[in-house]
């Protein structure tokens, strides 16, 4: 890990919970920021998740500095605001209701803090929809991305958190741009970033394309292909493996290297166009020419070929992928029941370092002592 990280000397109270928020924060960290997690007495609630609940806690919140305050208490609240004026983010995902109740809603804390980034990620951005509460399923359903994930009759939800992390990422780029901002204006910034509008961001493709011509989005499974090859086919060994051949050379070092003159040397199959409107007869002979190969030789030969392919994984078996286990592919934590888990690392190299590594999942309250004895000594001497 470099041993200045970009963010170093950047304070933030995180007070968020499930993906949204977290992931903002989790990300926040791994750049070299301090992030403070405020959390009820009784703990984040998503640290009992179970199921694929599971991971969401101590994924999203390694490396984080763990605080309970009870904000029903007037004094536990109090600290929180004495706290926020120690910060340069405030990072929230609560009804805009519930923060003003409690001073904590961006015009209030403004007023207090003028230099202070205030990130709210919130199910909508300002409009009609900004009081609805939403979840990722809701809004991929809603912009249209679960139907064309699956189809409209049985629309389908992309198999992550797609969006919650996107928000997430979004509050990253907004904090690091108002951080920038406030060096030359010396003023903060109230950031609102929506889950619904993350998705719609997703879909804009497909909505700029109706805007083009007028033709109606085709849900992916049923969509009419850009390519002459871009399909999964079958190994002898019961393996499925994507092969994509989307250009002039690839088509002719595939038809080269797997024996298919009568595809190359067809006068009918000149241009894209030609392959792409033939693949209801040249996709059923390429299955048939492949399925003698295991997936280890097709894969090994594609990978020499320069072409792209793909093993159709589940996620658990990326623990054995040679690539995620290159050294920093992945970083172990250490979780608060004693155990241990690994995890990618954040997708980005700085000056060739991978980021990430060290951060464990806080205990609850684990730094009371060290933060709010912080406040204390503070208002002390003043």
């Amino acid at each position: 890990m470099t041993a200045t990280l970009p963010l170093d000397g950047i304070r933030v109270i995180e007070m968020s919970h499930m993906v949204m928020g977290p992931a903002c924060g989790m990300i926040l960290v791994q750049l070299g920021a301090e992030v403070i997690k405020v959390e009820p007495p009784t703990g984040d609630k998503t640290r009992d998740l179970r199921g694929m609940g599971t991971s969401f806690f101590p994924l999203f919140n390694r490396g984080k500095k763990s605080v309970t305050l009870d904000l029903k208490d007037e004094n536990d609240l109090k600290t929180l605001h004495k706290l926020i004026g120690t910060a340069d983010v405030f990072l929230e995902n609560f009804r805009d209701q519930t923060l003003e109740k409690q001073g904590l809603d961006a015009s209030s804390l403004q007023k207090s803090n003028p230099n202070l980034i205030i990130a709210g990620h919130k199910g909508f951005l300002s409009g009609p929809y900004e009081a609805r509460p939403a979840l990722d399923e809701v809004v991929q359903m809603m912009s249209g991305l679960a139907m064309m994930t699956g189809s409209k009759d049985k629309p389908l939800r992309v198999g992550s958190s797609a969006n919650d992390i996107m928000g997430g990422m979004f509050g990253v780029i907004s904090i690091i741009a108002a951080l920038w901002e406030r060096e030359k204006t010396g003023k903060g910034k109230n950031i609102r970033i929506g889950l619904f509008e993350n998705a719609l961001f997703m879909v804009a493709q497909h909505m700029v394309q109706f805007d083009l011509t007028g033709v109606p989005s085709t849900p992916m499974p049923e969509r009419t292909h850009a390519w002459p090859v871009y399909d999964i086919f079958d190994t002898s060994d019961g393996e499925k493996v994507f092969i994509g051949v989307v250009t002039e050379g690839h088509w002719n070092i595939f038809c080269k290297s797997f024996d298919l003159p009568e595809l190359m040397e067809n006068e009918d199959l000149k241009t894209a166009t030609d392959r792409i409107e033939a693949r209801s007869w040249t996709i059923p002979l390429i299955r048939e020419k492949l399925a003698p190969f295991t997936a280890t030789e097709l894969l090994e030969k594609l990978e020499a070929l320069a072409l792209p392919f793909a093993r159709i994984n589940a996620p658990e078996d990326l623990f054995d992928d040679p690539h995620v286990l290159r050294p920093g592919g992945l970083v172990t934590s250490r979780h608060p029941d004693g155990g241990t888990f690994r995890s990618p690392v954040l997708p980005i190299e700085l000056d060739g370092q991978h980021l990430g590594e060290d951060l464990d999942v806080p205990l609850l309250g684990a730094d009371n002592d060290e933060i709010l004895g912080e406040l204390d000594k503070v208002g002390n001497s003043a």
